[in-house]
């Protein structure tokens, strides 16, 4: 089961509901994996507090361009759908800020004058983070400052963190907004959790990240309203009328965001909560069976 927790906005409490939903899930044994894939600031470590491993560099695939074989026919640019690459007279220039490290310009190089060289712009980190139960799997990627491409670095984080056995439970904790890379962690999900605020910007949002679950990747997705209790009932008739489920209600309590400015998460400063987060994913699990 692999879940990605959204939200249309910064500031909604995403973090905080896939954080207590994995250790909650891991104090009742279930094998959790926890991607931070939020790796322009990835904050999931503050509360899990894992133990870091391993550590490696990743980053894109930038065009290097030989020019003994190069025959300047300026085909490399015409594919180059981000002007990442341009042939003036006998000099190709390479913009590697523009890259995306998409491999067209190598492949359809007539002269096969293009290779691929690693460009650095991220880290990836890997460890465990151990509480009562099972251990959970960590793994965040942090982009270098400066950089701007955090697609190439969220792609590579899925592909070496998520697990491949069926029976675990992969909790993908994606960046705010709706743009490119909260597209990118979402797909391949099985489901979306959406984590919104009962207020007009938390309903404007909550629109269109619905859109982008549902209508343009066609994945199931369920709301948790978090800080329930202020606001209007907007969200809950929006839900209502999109046919969208209400999963999770947290209200708006001084313990919890205590315990947040605190580092502490909801679950250790308030166990009562443990079950409801279990059975937030029992729910998960019947609007994936439907």
């Amino acid at each position: 089961m692999r879940i990605t927790v959204a939200s249309g906005k910064g500031g909604t409490g995403k973090t905080t509901v896939a954080v207590n939903l994995a250790l909650s899930l891991a104090a009742a044994g279930r094998a959790v994996t926890f991607l931070d894939c939020d790796v322009e600031e990835p904050n999931a470590h503050i509360f899990l507090r894992p133990q870091i491993e391993r550590e490696e560099t990743t980053g894109i695939l930038i065009p290097e361009v030989d020019d003994d074989r190069c025959t300047y026919c300026g085909r490399c640019a015409e594919v180059c759908v981000f002007h990442a690459i341009a042939v003036i007279g006998t000099k190709v220039l390479v913009f590697p800020e523009l890259c995306h490290g998409c491999g067209s310009c190598a492949y359809n190089c007539p002269e096969k004058a293009i290779t691929e060289v690693l460009h650095p712009t991220a880290r990836l980190r890997w460890g465990k983070a151990t509480g009562e139960g099972t251990p959970i799997a960590f793994g965040e990627g942090v982009l270098d400052v400066g950089q701007a491409m955090a697609t190439p670095v969220i792609r590579e984080l899925k592909k070496k963190g998520l697990p491949a056995e069926e029976e675990s439970i992969a909790i993908l904790d994606a960046p705010p907004g709706n743009s490119c890379p909260v597209v990118e962690t979402m797909r391949g999900s099985d489901f979306v959790l959406l984590v919104t605020e009962p207020t007009p910007f938390g309903l404007h949002d909550l629109r269109l990240a619905v859109q982008v679950a549902r209508e343009e990747l066609g994945l199931p997705a369920g709301v948790v309203i978090n800080r329930d209790g202020v606001g209007d009932d907007s969200v809950e008739r929006f839900c209502a009328e999109a046919g969208i489920p209400i999963l999770m209600r947290i209200p708006l309590d001084r313990r919890i965001a205590e315990a947040y400015a605190q580092g502490e998460t909801i679950v250790a400063r308030l166990p009562e909560y443990r079950e409801r987060f279990q059975a937030l994913y029992r729910r998960i699990e019947e609007e994936v069976g439907r």
